[in-house]
């Protein structure tokens, strides 16, 4: 017997029933989606052409939709999607929310989380009624974490009014890049990775370009990150380098292609944040991150911030903090979320 079976709550909420709803593309005006672009055929975070010449990995990852987000306001009681996906990352120590389902959020407040059935292969739809009285509400959907989207529609009543909707002040985004974590693993749900709870703290547009395991200091991805609109940048690789040495190699040389072509652009220095869990491991990494940042400061450079990731967990207890030791679940992003918050109120002002 499924637990769905005998627990309705735990059952995904299909279409609902003898309701006329109408189908909207979200690449299509008046709906705005955040963070992707579109190639191929499929939703992603870079270009495809950029994502190869990076690495194997990168090309495999950077359609996973980490950080993608769509927004819209509507009168409607219910909202759905109808989604296609291209890979489905399934994982026995993540959420199937977290990986491949979507959250709905109401202005900053959480209403739901769209999730697929257990067996789904390339797609599914789903649905959320609200129970107060209608009215204009300003919606936005997280896309999931490690799964690619071909596609994506909301449903909203037939009639209903839909309207356009950016939650965002008029700055470019901040870019993240980094790791698995930095890519979200593993939150429970999209909207609890770190840089979300930031965007909706801050009013600020993001771009994680987190790369599960693959997020190594390439040149070809400095390039392109260098070529990009940015409020900050946040370097968080730490845990992808294979080695203090590999950090040594690459760091600086990483911050400096992107400094030539933004010499005003702030740059956030980040550590792992599982210091304490192996610091036989981490601390000589931490050491070569931040001897860099206050070389470069004492080099003159005024735009250079660092968070310390052996502070990310600081009074509270380290075990409710990650999945496996290594990967934060809500806790930790909620941690992390604090941390990185007071440096980038800073930089935004």
């Amino acid at each position: 017997m499924r637990i769905e079976d005998i627990d309705k709550n735990l059952k995904p909420q299909g279409l609902p029933e003898g309701v006329e709803l109408q189908y909207f593309d979200v690449r299509e005006e008046p709906l705005k989606v955040f963070g992707l672009m579109y190639e191929d055929d499929s939703f992603c975070r870079m270009p495809d052409a950029v994502a190869k010449a990076t690495s194997q990995g990168v090309y495999a990852l950077h359609e996973h939709c980490a950080g993608g987000r769509v927004t819209f306001a509507t009168d409607s009681k219910y909202v759905a999607i109808v989604c296609h996906v291209r890979s489905i990352g399934k994982m026995p120590h993540f959420s199937t929310i977290g990986s491949a389902g979507f959250d709905l959020y109401e202005g900053n407040v959480f209403r739901c989380s769209f999730f697929p059935p257990y067996d789904y292969n390339d797609g599914y739809s789903a649905s959320y009624a609200f129970t107060d009285n209608s009215k204009l509400r300003n919606l936005l959907i997280n896309f999931p974490l490690y799964t690619a989207v071909e596609s994506l529609y909301i449903g909203i009543e037939k009639g209903a009014s839909l309207k356009a909707y950016n939650p965002y002040r008029d700055l470019p985004p901040i870019v993240y890049y980094g790791s698995s974590i930095t890519q979200g693993g593993c939150a429970s749900r999209p909207g609890n990775a770190y840089q979300a709870k930031i965007s909706r703290e801050l009013s600020v547009d993001h771009i994680n370009l987190g790369f599960s395991g693959n997020a190594k200091g390439e040149d070809v991805m400095a390039e392109y990150i260098a070529s990009l609109p940015m409020s900050a940048l946040v370097m968080d690789y730490d845990h992808n380098a294979p080695s203090a040495q590999h950090l040594k190699d690459t760091h600086e040389r990483f911050y400096r292609i992107i400094r030539e072509k933004n010499p005003d652009l702030p740059i956030v220095f980040a550590t792992a944040p599982d210091f304490h869990h192996r610091p036989e491991v981490y601390a000589p990494r931490r050491a070569v991150i931040m001897e860099n940042y206050v070389r470069l400061c004492a080099e003159g450079d005024k735009n250079l911030y660092f968070v310390d990731g052996a502070s990310f967990y600081q009074n509270t207890d380290y075990a409710y903090c990650t999945v496996d030791g290594c990967h934060p679940n809500d806790c930790g992003f909620y941690h992390m979320a604090l941390a990185f918050l007071p440096t980038l109120r800073k930089i935004l002002k």
